[in-house]
């Protein structure tokens, strides 16, 4: 029966899975990987031979109508992202989109995703919160921080350690510096850690000591 499984990976500790996701990748007729590098230290660890092949934000409009052809006739696939849950600030979107457009079943399995941790790690209000995943770089970057400033749930963001800096400070500029954050670093792996503080404290903390890893930012409302 033809059916697509999205199915969450360890953001950090590769014992972070599910056996129902072990049994998935390894009884789906092929499984499509953001990068075939990263998720084939994975399917060796868990001894998976299932055929991987590269479905990514640069090719996934390419790809789409033969993966779409191969599930039609009866595959399954299982999609997978380099760490936690496909879709959540990386492909899965549009394969999903066209599934259910062809009437094609999609199955998304419980699992790992990195702003959850970080959101009930932080101490701020969770019952109410808003994911913002990545700032739009430049274009936009501005509009969606005023309009941020005055929301009143928790936000989430995700950053990379070459641009934490930079949206610390804007942080300070738009929410005001002594506006409560929650920094979450490297969640589940050897260096997990979390700095929690005012903006203007948490910007000091990370001037002092260069950022490494990937970033989860919760930001309390206004």
């Amino acid at each position: 029966m033809s059916k697509l499984y999205i199915v969450p990976t360890p953001i950090g500790n590769l014992s972070d899975i599910t056996f129902r996701a072990i049994e998935v990748l390894k009884t789906a007729d092929f499984i499509l990987a953001e990068d075939t590098r990263t998720s084939g230290k994975l399917l060796k660890h868990y001894e998976i031979t299932t055929p991987m092949h590269s479905h990514h934000m640069h090719n996934e409009h390419k790809t789409l109508p033969k993966i779409i052809n191969r599930l039609k006739a009866g595959e399954t696939a299982a999609l997978i992202s380099d760490a936690g849950t496909p879709a959540i600030s990386d492909p899965g979107f549009l394969i999903t989109r066209a599934c259910i457009e062809e009437n094609i079943k999609v199955e998304c399995l419980p699992g790992a995703t990195a702003f959850v941790p970080a959101l009930v790690n932080s101490g701020l209000p969770n019952d109410k919160f808003v994911f913002e995943g990545f700032l739009p770089p430049k274009k936009g970057r501005k509009t969606r921080l005023t309009t941020l400033a005055e929301e009143e749930r928790t936000c989430i963001f995700y950053e990379s350690p070459y641009k934490l800096l930079k949206t610390l400070k804007d942080f300070a500029t738009y929410f005001g510096g002594e506006r409560a954050i929650s920094v979450s670093r490297e969640i589940s792996k050897l260096h997990e850690e979390t700095i929690r503080g005012t903006i203007t404290e948490v910007m000091a903390h990370f001037e002092q000591k260069p950022p490494k890893g990937e970033f989860v930012l919760v930001v309390a409302g206004k």
